[in-house]
Formats: structure tokens, C-alpha cells, sequence
């Protein structure tokens, strides 16, 4: 069973990882997530779901139980994902804060789902950073410019159009798909496109 971190930090957006957790929960693949300060607080206000930091309850989270979830408090540095032998296929960090992707970049750990995300990066394995904010500054570009050259995917929540979306989920399946073609795993969210055909002679 293959294992996948998955970082929530504290943007706006916090509907792509419900959704993403959600996807994940349903598949043969151990979870561990960890949730920011920040986050639970936005959690709160897009969603309108209490979660304590200590014992967050999933159930409430995505709206069934999920045995395949394991939590990991962010204040807890030295938890078992920490450790650059853990073995870990991937991490996403959805919604990424750029407070998180600009501590990343510049190497800062001072939190779980910052030291993990450096263990990731240093260990040359997968991470997804899946930043949703607008405009962004010249620090941001530079941070996420440093981060893609050390190998990170840099993913921002741009939902498109080409899909014909006719509500809000068929968006959020959208940057949710993506995330899950950057991690290799087959969904049928959205439809694949076909391209056109051309009939010209």
C-alpha cells in the first residue's frame, strides 16, 4: 500500500482538499494528514466544519468514516512522516499558503507539514504544492521558480473551461483531477479530451 502525505495549510481553497481527500480515502492507499492552525480556521469559515486541532473527526470533514486516515498534529515535528526513511510516494500540499511555499522555499521546517515537505524535497521525491492565491508578487513567482527548479510540481488551483463545467464541484474536480494526474492515479473526474477531429481533405 503505497503512502501519501497530504499538507492543509491555511489559503483560501480548503474545498480541493476535502475533495481530494475524499478521492483518496476510497483507493487501497495509506493517508497522513496534517492541518495548519490557519487552516482549521479557514476550514471553519468556507465550510462552516469545527475540527480540533488535537483529533480533527474526518467523518464530519468529508461526510463518511475513513479507515485509511492517519493525523499528525503540525505542531509535532518529530512525528513517524518525518523521517526521511518513512517511505512516502508523494506529498501534496493543497491549499498551500505562500507563507508555507516561501518557508519552504527558503529551506524553513518550523512546522510538520514544512519539515516534511523538506524531506520530500531532499529525499527527490514527489511534492505538489497547490498554491491559490491572486495576483501574486515577485517574491512569490521567485519562491515557486526555486521550488520548481528543486523538482516540486507547482500546481495552482486554475480551474478550466475546456470541460464544459456546470457547477462549482465540476471546478473543483477539475484542479483536483490534475493533482491526481501528478501523482499517477487513474480517476474518472473529469472527463479525458479527445481533441478534435479533423475532417478536412
Amino acid at each position: 500500500m503505497e503512502n501519501i502525505v497530504v499538507g492543509i495549510t491555511g489559503a483560501s481553497g480548503v474545498v480541493y482538499a476535502q475533495r481530494l481527500l475524499q478521492v483518496l480515502s476510497k483507493m487501497d492507499i495509506s493517508l497522513y494528514v496534517s492541518i495548519s492552525d490557519a487552516a482549521l480556521k479557514v476550514i471553519h469559515h468556507e465550510l462552516g466544519i469545527d475540527l480540533p486541532c488535537e483529533k480533527p473527526n474526518f467523518e464530519a470533514f468529508l461526510g463518511r468514516s475513513a479507515s485509511n486516515i492517519t493525523y499528525y498534529n503540525n505542531s509535532n515535528i518529530s512525528a513517524t512522516i518525518a523521517g526521511s526513511q518513512f517511505p512516502v510516494k508523494a506529498m501534496v500540499i493543497v491549499p498551500c499558503s505562500m507563507n508555507t511555499l516561501c518557508s519552504i522555499a527558503c529551506g524553513i521546517a518550523s512546522n510538520l507539514i514544512q519539515r516534511v515537505a523538506n524531506v520530500t524535497i531532499k529525499e527527490r521525491r514527489k511534492l505538489i504544492m497547490v498554491p491559490r492565491e491572486t495576483p501574486l508578487s515577485s517574491i512569490h513567482l521567485e519562491s515557486m521558480l526555486k521550488l520548481s527548479s528543486a523538482g516540486t510540481c507547482i500546481l495552482p488551483a486554475m480551474p478550466g473551461f475546456y470541460h464544459n463545467p456546470g457547477t462549482i464541484a465540476d471546478q473543483v474536480d477539475f484542479v483536483v483531477a490534475k493533482i491526481l494526474d501528478m501523482l499517477g492515479i487513474k480517476h474518472s473526474l473529469i472527463p479525458i479530451w479527445q481533441g478534435e477531429n479533423d475532417d478536412a481533405k
